[in-house]
């Protein structure tokens, strides 16, 4: 009998050790998770407002899920070292969730993707032909096009067809030296395409940059529940 317990208990104390990781793992998560939405709140603000026609909270969603399992892991390593069978148990629940709804959060995400950026497209699009400096929509191209210091879509060109160039010209945050930049030369095509930004809006950031900008950005929409 004594030697079975001396076999169990260096079991016990491997899963214990095991659990304790693998609560350790889950709570980088949770950071991740909180990082990835106050990023989104911060940051991606234009990307989301461009994509939802109403605003969303899914950044708030992410901050709460993220601060959410963080707590849950300080929990489960706790229950590991007291090894408390209910907060054992409530922690496996706990988990369990956890894991469906990554599951369809990411196969949701991966069938998805291509769409997202294809929604984006044509919404910014969309946005430059309707632009008039004032809505939600407006400034969030705007915002777009100081951070990423790009022009239209393609190029200054996209905005030959909007509403508010044959009035105003190409909007001002086109502009590659503003202190450089009025409005008579933004009203003149020709002047105007030596003032502009010339890279092109989904081309001007790196490949990995733009990938992971959408790929959050599915994440956040996900959590809207806009898909």
């Amino acid at each position: 009998m004594a030697s079975r317990r001396m076999e169990t208990k260096p079991v016990i104390t491997c899963l214990k050790t095991l659990l304790i990781v693998y609560s350790f793992v889950f709570w980088i998560t949770g950071a991740i998770l909180l990082a990835v939405g106050l990023w989104g709140k911060f940051i991606l603000g234009p990307y989301i407002s461009l994509i939802a026609e109403n605003s969303t909270n899914a950044p708030y969603v992410l901050i709460g899920t993220g601060t959410t399992i963080i707590v849950f892991g300080l929990f489960g390593c706790f229950a590991t070292c007291r090894g408390s069978p209910w907060m054992l148990k409530l922690y496996a629940m706990f988990l369990s969730l956890v894991f469906l709804a990554e599951l369809v959060a990411g196969i949701s995400g991966f069938v998805f993707r291509h769409e997202i950026k294809g929604t984006f497209m044509r919404t910014y699009n969309e946005a430059i032909q309707n632009y008039n400096a004032q809505d939600e929509r407006s400034i969030a191209v705007d915002n777009i096009q100081r951070s990423l210091r790009c022009c239209g879509v393609l190029n200054y060109t996209s905005w030959f067809s909007s509403v508010y160039f044959p009035v105003n010209g190409i909007p001002p945050s086109c502009c590659a030296n503003i202190s450089d930049c009025n409005s008579s030369d933004l009203r003149n095509a020709t002047i105007a395409a030596t003032k502009v930004h010339q890279q092109v809006t989904h081309t001007h950031l790196p490949t990995t940059h733009t990938d992971c900008v959408f790929h959050v950005l599915i994440m956040l929409l996900l959590c809207s529940g806009l898909l």
